[in-house]
């Protein structure tokens, strides 16, 4: 007994546990805000793109993995399980295994809710299923809702409401005229019972449109008091944070962001909703939550944010009654590359995920680790690199290298290289050092993926396309604001 007892405690230190089962993390970071030391905890490495963290009703970290798999993360040993592969998911570019959403019945059984994009010959679809945990894996699947999917612009989030309700984020999948159609499900807020009936007070009798106008939201989230939060994807411009209301129309393809153009004005939308806060030049909101525990006081009664393009975690603190966005903060920075998926305990402890081994890593990214799953908790100490809040402040450049960094380096990156097979490199590209007309009206119009310009200035136009025309060892001619004038219009 003597010896078992011995064996047994070696097994735990040599497992850097303290006390029973509770594993300690490694604290890679500290972040440093209003006078509170918050440590980053490194908690599983070489995931495969992370997109959804869920925190369960058996107090463990369920996320999903784009290619097809639901895992469990057990927070005081570290250990992960497989709970279910899906093979028939299409992954493709940002289409796979995306969101996930638990919850647990009164008998105990604990049901996941998922999307994932599924194609048959050449039709793509958007799947809502359900299933139960026995035991260690996930059976029993229902299929509650199926709508047109795309490559892209798939969304998607699913939350459980307070309530027990479904809501579910679905993206426009690429085509425009989706989000404004209120007969479509797709860019739409959709509300659905668990058994994927729809629920007797829904706005519009009969459908599961909740709210509409939406271009490709990436987060989603519900407040104590029964507020509905969404991150959203822009085009070229105006990236939001909307709050969500029942019968709302949140503009999209007609309006974005605030309804400040006099283009936008023309158009008299119905219950027209303008966001909480817009971000241009764009960032790629992704996953949200609001924080209202009391385990982090600075953070309390914020949504946390966070984001691909800009590789942040943001803290949007709200006034008291979760309407009105007083500042905005920036904890991480570019760190750990792009975060998309935020989850938070019963006890307040936030779990984040990386996302650099998607279609689109950032410079310098996938680490070797990549992708990580990581903790944010209250610190006793400085450990790791030393990181401090600051205030998310634009400071625009209006040079052509600024434009290029602003609005074309996350498809084209900044070397001009581009991502295979998706958005060309720019290096000795014939469009880009050729005919200049051509060059012109492809961005002032834009072309499949790409979005249409024409909102910069004759300056700045001339100052951008001048400036891939000649980098890269590109050696053309440079283009005038005098040029792009007398032929911004030309047919």
């Amino acid at each position: 007994m003597i010896r078992l007892l011995v064996t047994v405690s070696i097994l735990l230190l040599l497992a850097g546990c303290t006390g029973r089962d509770e594993k300690v993390f490694p604290q890679i970071a500290t972040i440093e805000t209003e006078g509170s030391l918050l440590g980053v905890h490194e908690l599983a490495v070489n995931r495969n793109v992370p997109w959804e963290l869920c925190w369960g009703p058996d107090d463990m970290l369920w996320f999903t993995e784009q290619e097809g798999r639901v895992c469990r993360l057990d927070t005081k040993t570290g250990v992960v399980d497989t709970l279910l592969v899906l093979p028939e998911v299409w992954f493709k570019r940002t289409a796979g295994l995306l969101g996930m959403d638990l919850y647990q019945e009164k008998d105990g059984t604990i049901e996941a809710f998922l999307n994932y994009t599924y194609k048959q010959d050449s039709l793509i679809t958007s799947r809502l299923v359900r299933y139960e945990l026995i035991e260690d894996s996930l059976l029993n699947p229902t299929l509650l809702l199926e709508i047109p999917g795309n490559t892209a612009h798939n969304g998607s989030r699913v939350k459980i409401a307070h309530n027990g309700l479904v809501y579910w984020a679905t993206g426009d999948a690429y085509v425009y005229g989706n989000a404004q159609d209120s007969t479509s499900l797709n860019g739409k807020i959709l509300r659905l019972n668990r058994d994927g009936s729809i629920p007797a007070d829904n706005p519009i009798p009969g459908s599961p449109v909740w709210a509409w106008g939406f271009r490709n939201m990436q987060g989603l989230a519900e407040n104590s008091r029964g507020q509905w939060y969404s991150s959203e994807h822009g085009e070229a411009t105006d990236d939001e944070l909307n709050l969500l209301q029942p019968l709302r129309n949140y503009g999209w393809p007609l309006i974005e962001g605030y309804l400040d153009t006099e283009k936008e004005k023309v158009h008299q939308l119905i219950n027209q909703q303008e966001p909480l806060l817009a971000w241009t030049p764009t960032i790629a909101p992704a996953g949200i939550l609001y924080y209202e525990s009391a385990q982090l006081p600075a953070l309390q009664n914020s949504i946390l944010l966070v984001t691909l393009k800009a590789k942040s975690l943001r803290q949007i603190k709200m006034d008291s009654t979760g309407t009105k966005v007083l500042s905005e903060e920036i904890l991480l920075d570019s760190v750990f590359g792009r975060l998309r998926s935020i989850a938070v305990s019963d006890k307040g402890i936030i779990y984040l995920s990386t996302s650099n081994r998607d279609w689109n890593p950032a410079p310098g990214f996938p680490k070797s680790t990549d992708d990580r799953i990581l903790q944010i908790r209250l610190a006793t100490e400085r450990k790791g690199n030393l990181l401090k809040s600051k205030p998310a402040l634009v400071q625009e450049t209006n040079d052509g290298a600024g434009l290029y960094l602003r609005y074309c380096a996350s498809c084209h990156k900044p070397d001009g290289t581009g991502v295979m097979d998706i958005f060309p490199s720019l290096l000795k590209n014939e469009t880009v050092t050729g005919d200049k007309m051509k060059l012109l009206q492809l961005v002032l119009k834009g072309k499949n993926q790409m979005p249409s310009f024409a909102f910069l200035s004759d300056e700045e136009l001339a100052a951008v396309l001048s400036y891939i025309r000649q980098s890269w060892s590109n050696e053309s001619s440079d283009i005038t604001t005098t040029y792009i004038r007398n032929n911004r219009n030309d047919r």
